[in-house]
C-alpha cells in the first residue's frame, strides 16, 4: 500500500544534512579548494578543476514536452544519482540554480520534489549562494554604462533606436516588457524606449553558463552586442570598456556551488538559463569538475528533448568539448494522455489508447536523441492513477522501437525507487554504443542550420523567415556571427511553434520572426513564434500563499 508523501519543503527541512565538507571529501575535494557559505553550501575554487584530470561519464536527463500533467524530470534526475550512490557507484549530480520568477510564479522551483530532491531546499529555492543576484548586477552595470555614454555626448555614434542591450531582473514583472528611461529633463539621461529580461534570458547568465574560466568570462563579455551605430556598426561591451567590471561582480558566481542531495550525495548546482529561450544547462564549469571529481555525472537539459537536448548536444557539448554516453528520456502516462488528446480533467480515467496516440510524442523524441548517437532509455514516472495497461502500452511502444524502459518511483521512495533506472542506464554505459555527435556544422549559413533543426528535431517541412529575421541573418554574418551555434526560441509546449499543437505534428512551417546575437555566449538566439523573454505572474501566484512562522519555518514553497 502507497504512504502519503509530505509536502517538499517538510520532506527537506525533516532531513538531516551532511556537513558540506563531509560531502566535498566524497569528491576529493580538500578544505582549501572550498569557499563555504554556512555549514551546508560551498563554492568550489576554480583551481580544484585545474589540478584534476577528465575520467567520468556524462548522461544528460531530457523528456518529452511538457505538459500541465507534469513529468518530474528534475526529480528524475536527483533520483536516479541518489540510486546510483546507493547502488555504490561514485556519482555527482549537476543541475540548475532556480529563478526567482518561476519560483513566486506557478511552476515552482527547481530542486527536485518528494524524497528526490536538492537540500538546502529554502536556500537553492532563494537567494542561495547571490549568482542571480551577480548576474542581474553585471548586466544592469553594463546597461547603466551604455545610457550614461549616450548622455555624457556619445562619442561612439550609438544609434538610441538600435540599442538592443535590455536590463534584467530576476522576478516575472510584465510590466517591466517596454518602458520609457530617461526621463526627468537634462539630468534624467536621453529618453528612449526600454525593456526588461528575467535574469535567466540574460545574456550574461548564457555567457557564465558556457564560459571555461575567468579570463574566458571577461573576453565572452566584452564580445556583447549591445547597439549598432547610426551607420550599423556594432557597438560592444568592449567598447564601453565595461568587461573588466562585469568580471569583476561576477568572480565569485563564476565558482561552482555544492550542495548535498537528501541522501547526502554531492549536487553541483549551478547557472540557471530558461530551456525555452536560451540553451538550458547548468554551467560548463559545473558540469567539469563532476567529470573530472566523479564517474558517472548527472545532468539535465530545460523542458523537451527538442529544446533542451538539441541545445545541450549542439550548444554545451560543442563548446565543452564533451562526449554524452547516455540519454534518460523522462515520461509520464498522464503526459502521454494529454498529447494524445485525452482531456486534462480525465487523467485519471484509465485511457490505454490515449497513451498509445500520445506515444508518437516520445517516439519522436527517442528518434532525436539517437541523431546525436546517443543511446537512451525511457524513465516511466509513475503516478498513483497509472494502470497496467497504460503502462504496457509505452512497454510495448518502446520495445519497437529498441529502446529500454525502466519504472521511476523517486518522488515517493528516493533512490530506493529509482534502482530500475539505474540499472538500465548502467547497461547502456556497459554497451559503449555511444558516438557522440552535433546535428549540424556550424559553419553552415544561419538559415540552414535553423531549417536543418526544424526539420530534423521539430518534424516541419520547413521554415519560413519574416522581413527582419532575413536582414538580420545577413547582417549578422556580417557581423562574425555566421559560423556560430543557433540557439532556438519558441515554446517549450510543442514541436512547433504552436503551444496547442501537441503530439508530433507534421507538416507544418515554423515561422522565425527574428534573430538576434548572442556573441558574448557564442550563438545567434532564433526567435520562434510568439515566445516572451519577460513573464508575468498569474492570477494567483504562488507567492500568495507563502509564509514565514516566527520560528523560522517557511510553508508555501515548493
Amino acid at each position: 500500500m502507497t504512504v502519503a508523501v509530505p509536502s517538499d519543503i517538510a520532506i527537506a527541512q525533516s532531513a538531516k544534512l551532511r556537513p558540506i565538507r563531509e560531502v566535498a571529501a566524497d569528491l576529493g575535494l580538500s578544505g582549501d579548494e572550498l569557499v563555504l557559505y554556512g555549514d551546508y553550501k560551498a563554492k568550489v575554487r576554480l583551481t580544484a578543476i585545474e589540478r584534476r584530470e577528465r575520467r567520468g561519464r556524462l548522461v544528460l536527463v531530457t523528456g518529452i514536452n511538457p505538459t500541465a500533467a507534469g513529468e518530474g524530470k528534475s526529480t528524475v534526475t536527483v533520483g536516479l544519482t541518489q540510486a546510483l550512490r546507493r547502488m555504490g557507484h561514485n556519482a555527482t549530480l549537476c543541475i540548475r540554480e532556480p529563478s526567482l520568477g518561476p519560483v513566486f510564479g506557478i511552476k515552482g522551483g527547481a530542486a527536485g520534489g518528494g524524497y528526490a530532491q536538492v537540500v538546502p531546499m529554502e536556500d537553492i529555492n532563494l537567494h542561495f549562494t547571490g549568482d542571480f543576484h551577480a548576474i542581474s548586477s553585471a548586466h544592469n552595470l553594463l546597461s547603466a554604462m551604455l545610457d550614461n555614454h549616450l548622455h555624457h555626448g556619445n562619442s561612439l555614434g550609438i544609434d538610441p533606436r538600435r540599442i538592443t542591450w535590455p536590463r534584467t531582473i530576476d522576478m516575472n514583472d510584465r510590466a517591466l516588457r517596454n518602458v520609457v528611461v530617461g526621463l526627468g529633463g537634462p539630468l534624467g539621461g536621453v529618453p528612449r524606449e526600454e525593456r526588461f529580461v528575467i535574469t535567466p534570458a540574460s545574456e550574461i547568465m548564457a555567457i557564465m553558463a558556457l564560459a571555461s574560466g575567468l579570463e574566458d568570462l571577461e573576453q565572452r563579455l566584452g564580445r556583447i552586442i549591445v547597439a549598432s551605430t547610426y551607420d550599423q556598426q556594432p557597438v560592444r561591451a568592449s567598447d564601453l570598456k565595461a568587461q573588466g567590471a562585469m568580471t569583476l561582480l561576477l568572480k565569485d558566481a563564476l565558482m561552482p556551488n555544492l550542495v548535498q542531495t537528501l541522501e547526502g550525495g554531492p549536487a553541483l548546482v549551478h547557472c540557471g538559463p530558461f530551456g525555452n529561450i536560451a540553451h538550458g544547462c547548468n554551467s560548463v564549469l559545473a558540469t567539469e569538475l563532476a567529470l573530472r571529481t566523479s564517474d558517472l555525472v548527472i545532468t539535465e537539459a530545460g523542458f523537451g528533448a527538442d529544446l533542451g537536448a538539441e541545445k545541450f548536444f549542439d550548444i554545451k557539448c560543442r563548446t565543452a568539448g564533451f562526449s554524452p554516453e547516455a540519454a534518460v528520456v523522462v515520461a509520464t502516462v498522464r503526459a502521454l494522455k494529454l498529447h494524445g488528446g485525452a482531456a486534462k480533467d480525465r487523467l485519471s480515467e484509465p485511457d490505454p489508447s490515449a497513451v498509445e496516440r500520445g506515444f508518437a510524442n516520445l517516439k519522436r523524441h527517442l528518434e532525436n536523441v539517437a541523431k546525436f548517437g546517443v543511446p537512451a532509455v525511457v524513465a516511466l514516472n509513475r503516478f498513483l492513477s497509472d494502470t497496467d495497461g497504460e503502462l504496457e502500452a509505452v512497454r510495448q511502444g518502446c520495445a519497437a522501437l529498441g529502446v529500454p524502459v525502466a519504472l521511476c518511483e523517486v518522488w515517493e521512495k528516493g533512490g530506493a525507487g529509482g534502482t530500475a533506472l539505474g540499472e538500465a542506464v548502467l547497461e547502456l554505459l556497459e554497451k559503449k554504443e555511444a558516438k557522440f555527435r552535433p546535428l549540424y556544422d556550424e559553419r553552415l549559413p544561419i538559415r540552414e542550420k535553423i531549417e536543418t533543426i526544424a526539420r530534423e528535431i521539430y518534424g516541419a517541412s520547413g521554415a519560413d523567415f519574416s522581413a527582419k529575421a532575413e536582414r538580420a541573418s545577413r547582417q549578422l554574418a556580417e557581423f562574425g556571427l555566421g559560423e556560430t551555434p543557433v540557439c532556438m526560441a519558441k515554446t517549450q509546449y510543442s514541436f512547433s511553434d504552436d503551444p496547442a499543437l501537441l503530439g508530433a505534428p507534421t507538416g507544418f512551417r515554423i515561422t522565425i520572426r527574428d534573430i538576434y546575437p548572442s556573441a558574448g555566449a557564442g550563438f545567434v538566439v532564433a526567435l520562434a513564434g510568439d515566445i516572451m523573454t519577460m513573464p508575468g505572474l498569474s492570477r494567483s501566484p504562488a507567492a500568495e500563499r507563502m509564509a514565514v512562522h516566527p520560528d523560522g519555518t517557511i510553508e508555501g514553497l515548493f
